[in-house]
């Protein structure tokens, strides 16, 4: 079988794509597990080199996701699961009204459709939601799969619609889609993103690398997941029987809320473990970022992903280990 992940060069992508190459099989067409043949992987633009740990099964396309054509020429084969992470984020989101319409809106209506132009029906599809669905005056503290979406963001806007989105077309029969709604992931290494929560990862990355993380937020508790989790939960999420999912195709991931104070107090605690010497953490307040996640959920329940059985971390202080461990290994 072939696997397309769209935003396939992203951190979440890339390292999708190597646990997949890793597992061998993904359950396909024909409800057994089959053997990964492919993996492509797109996005808009290539690497200046060939990304660490894919073999000659994964190739790499590069192209405007918004372009019907091109996205249909991705989807060759009956054969086929997608993992559609490919997104214009929040902060980019509110900045770029039409960008965020075009990638999320366009774009992911031109993966559905591809996948419907599919014989049968039974190609399976996780699409990268978020828990930014959820905002408004009516938000509880604490979000549930069945709170109501409200968001005040058109990045979560766009994510409730293509939500419902991939619930009718499974119920059509058009594909056997999921949507998994993201925790704030962390750490991510490499440079900031234009998402507002980027420094979530930023408070661990910037000072274990040495170097400055200025804050632009004063206030935060956010639900969090590690970025192994993350990917585990995204192939468990593509193996859970439809049974298992009902109408209803949108699963909390799991995650575990923190502050911010919580993000620097961990830091601290690893750094002192593995004897690092950290970089400055400073504040500089930057009032859109605050207002954003000012409007977040400060808690999230995963019912739904603890019955499919979707692992949670053990521990903040171990997803800065793992990444300590995957991303600086000369200071571990």
């Amino acid at each position: 079988m072939k696997v397309v992940i769209t935003g396939g060069l992203g951190f979440v992508g890339l390292n999708l794509a190597r646990a997949l190459l890793k597992r061998g099989t993904l359950t396909g067409i024909s409800g057994q597990q089959e053997p990964i043949d492919a993996i492509t992987l797109f996005d808009m633009a290539a690497p200046d080199q060939r990304p660490d740990g894919l073999d000659d099964r994964v190739s790499i396309v590069t192209g405007d996701i918004s372009d019907r054509a091109t996205v249909t020429g991705l989807v060759d084969r009956d054969d086929v699961s997608v993992f559609h992470l490919a997104s214009i984020l929040s902060g980019g989101g509110e900045k770029d009204f039409d960008l965020a319409l075009r990638v999320n809106l366009d774009g992911g209506l031109n993966v559905f459709e591809a996948l419907r132009a599919r014989a049968g029906g039974a190609q399976r599809l996780v699409a990268a939601s978020s828990i930014a669905v959820f905002g408004g005056a009516v938000m509880p503290k604490t979000v549930t799969d069945a709170t109501k979406q409200t968001s005040q963001t058109t990045y979560g806007v766009t994510k409730t619609i293509c939500e419902l989105l991939v619930n009718d077309y499974s119920r059509k029969g058009f594909f056997d889609g999921r949507s998994a709604r993201l925790p704030t992931i962390f750490v991510r290494p490499g440079k900031a993103n234009s998402a507002a929560s980027s420094f979530c990862s930023g408070v661990f990355r910037e000072p274990l690398n040495g170097v400055e993380c200025v804050l632009p937020v004063t206030r935060a508790q956010l639900p969090m997941l590690g970025y192994r989790n993350c990917v585990a939960s995204f192939i468990g999420l593509h193996e859970a029987p439809a049974a298992a999912l009902g109408d209803d195709r949108a699963v909390n991931l799991p995650s575990r809320a923190y502050t911010v104070e919580d993000m620097v107090a961990s830091v601290k605690r690893v750094a002192e473990k593995y004897q690092i010497k950290l970089g400055p953490i400073t504040t500089k307040p930057d009032p859109v970022i605050q207002a954003i996640v000012d409007g977040w959920a400060t808690d999230a329940s995963w019912d739904r992903a603890k019955a499919l059985g979707l692992p949670i971390d053990e521990s903040i202080d171990r997803v800065v280990e793992d990444y300590i461990e995957d991303f600086l290994p000369s200071r571990h």
